[in-house]
């Protein structure tokens, strides 16, 4: 309908679905390690600490146990129950050392002392890098709280295979909770998010295809989120849609059925012409004086008709530029305008009042300009105003001439300020069609400038012309 192209929605695995869960996935994965280092840390720290309690139980044991149960077989059963090497006391009367072979030369010394930071990152990191068998010595006071100070040798080896254990237990827990998460997550977006909007596309798509058909189309919602807003919005612009494709159809309709007429209708009025001419040429003062409405509204009739079908069409306004003095234009309005009294009725001509300087030339058609300044005028005594002054506006920029068209008469109603430039709902009085000021606002766009309504009320209604200037 639109010429747009079709949407297909995508398969599973480039839909946003699928995006999600990977992302999600990965977001997790990404948490798990930002956690993972700190625990790490901690896991080489804890384990530490652990075997310098073991070193201290194990010398407790050694301090109570008699001289002559200490044989190889027993320190070594201690030091492995701690799982160190070698186990040291150090007190300030004594020092107290444990072990069964000397572990030789130390390469790495770690003091537990110390509270927890980004360094035991760094090292708990250092130690996984590490590799073959590294003599460790740890030092970090007693767990009895006494001013003693335990120290153990040990292979880092052994520690760096719990920590790659514990590092497989972390993998392994991370996959799993990234999968839950992603799952929930990938459930809850569906439910909330994925589907509606799917369906929303998916009704969007059915609208595009076929705006007029009442069936398609996304359907009303009562969710306040932000995708019932979204879909309340869509709702109301395809109405919009439907109301604007209505009013084309109506007015294509009504643009072919007066081509059709138009053509008779003029030969009819031209016919209403000639006789309404020969009728003012009686000696009849009766005939005489109803001669001048009657051709009136015959003038009003084709004027009508030409509107109508111009606007049906949709023909912009062709422009012949030429220059001219404003003011002589709205005196040939005025001319015009003076015939429209009701002489069988007593009531005067009404008056335009033309207060444009002879010294303003524009650049514009003449003919164009001619209408803009005739409608707004007929409007204003059709709507019972005697008086129209025309007026230049000084206080405009020098590129853009503003001339106000002002009236005396009752202002605008409401309903005819609320449609005021639409076609057909802007009309001030019965049966009007509401076509002139439309008409007015097209030819003053076309010369680049605007037209708009100033203020309106009891003492009178004022428009503003603003046109561009051209040297």
């Amino acid at each position: 309908m639109f010429g747009a192209k079709q949407f297909v929605l995508p398969v599973w695995s480039r839909s946003l679905s699928a995006r999600l869960l990977v992302l999600t996935v990965v977001f997790v994965m990404v948490a798990e390690v930002l956690i993972y280092a700190p625990s790490v840390a901690n896991f080489r720290l804890n384990w530490l600490r652990d075997r310098i309690a073991a070193a201290q139980l194990a010398v407790v044991a050694l301090e109570s146990t008699p001289v002559e149960a200490l044989n190889e077989a027993r320190k070594q059963a201690l030091l492995d129950r701690a799982g160190v090497m070698s186990i040291g006391l150090n007190r300030a009367d004594r020092r107290l050392m444990l072990y069964v072979t000397p572990p030789g030369a130390v390469d790495l010394t770690i003091d537990i002392a110390g509270k927890p930071g980004l360094t035991s990152i760094g090292a708990a990191f250092a130690t996984m890098a590490r590799g073959g068998s590294v003599l460790v010595r740890v030092v970090g006071p007693s767990p009895d709280g006494d001013a003693a100070q335990v120290e153990v040798i040990l292979d880092e080896a052994v520690l760096r295979e719990k920590m790659y254990g514990y590092s497989r237990n972390i993998l392994l827990l991370s996959i799993v909770i990234s999968l839950i998460t992603a799952t929930c997550l990938y459930v809850a977006l569906q439910t909330l998010l994925v589907r509606p909007i799917r369906r929303i596309t998916q009704q969007v798509t059915e609208f595009a295809e076929d705006p007029e058909n009442p069936v398609t189309g996304v359907s009303p919602t009562t969710r306040s989120d932000e995708i019932g807003i979204a879909q309340s919005v869509l709702v109301e612009m395809q109405n919009d849609v439907r109301n604007s494709l209505r009013q084309r159809r109506q007015l294509a309709a009504l643009g072919s059925a007066v081509s059709k007429i138009n053509h008779d209708l003029r030969g009819i009025l031209s016919t209403a012409v000639l006789v309404s001419d020969r009728l003012a040429g009686l000696d009849d003062p009766r005939v005489k004086a109803m001669a001048p409405p009657l051709v009136q509204a015959i003038d009003r009739a084709i004027n009508l008709c030409t509107q109508t079908l111009n606007f049906a069409r949709d023909e912009g306004p062709q422009l012949h530029r030429s220059r001219f003095r404003l003011a002589d234009l709205v005196d040939e309005v005025a001319a015009e305008l003076s015939i429209l009294g009701d002489a069988a009725a007593n009531l005067p001509a009404p008056c335009l009042d033309n207060r444009v300087p002879a010294d303003i030339i524009v650049e514009a058609d003449r003919d164009q300009l001619y209408r803009v300044f005739a409608n707004l005028a007929r409007n204003a005594f059709e709507a019972r105003a005697r008086t129209v002054t025309v007026t230049h506006d000084r206080a405009g920029a020098d590129a853009t001439l503003v001339i106000d068209v002002a009236d005396d008469g009752p202002g605008l109603a409401s309903t005819a300020r609320k449609g005021l430039f639409t076609p057909f709902s802007g009309s001030a009085r019965q049966g009007g069609t509401g076509l002139g000021l439309v008409i007015a606002r097209d030819v003053m766009r076309a010369h680049g400038g605007d037209i708009q309504l100033l203020r309106t009320g009891d003492a009178g209604t004022v428009f503003r012309l603003a046109l561009p200037r051209r040297k």
